[in-house]
């Protein structure tokens, strides 16, 4: 079970900002900003490039669910960045799909 699983089910703390029954959103624990949410899917999927056709309509509600985030972290009107790291290469350390959302000030080009 990943460590956002454990989230999901209640084992491990969070501070939850958003929740449906599909998407759950928290706030990151090494905040890279500001505002820094993280926003998944209740769904297990290891990664972006592991979704499948049938993850379409999940993978829209988390695009509006990170637009809602956004909104309600007061970044709409300012701006804001979603990231998603795919695989090692990429920068991912938990395999369980997120983005995430930063905000609260203007960000610097390029990322990394």
């Amino acid at each position: 079970m990943t460590l956002f699983e454990k989230i999901i089910a209640r084992q491990i703390p969070a501070q939850i900002v958003y929740e449906t029954a599909d998407i759950l959103a928290f706030r990151d624990i090494q905040p890279q900003a500001p505002v820094h949410v993280l926003v998944i899917p209740k769904k297990p999927i290891v990664r972006l490039s592991a979704a499948s056709d049938e993850d379409a309509v999940l993978l829209g509600k988390l695009m509006l669910a990170i637009r809602d985030v956004a909104a309600q972290e007061g970044l709409a009107e300012g701006g804001y960045r979603v990231v998603t790291n795919n695989g090692d290469h990429g920068g991912q350390t938990v395999d369980h799909l997120h983005f995430h959302v930063l905000g609260g000030r203007r960000l610097s080009w390029p990322p990394g």
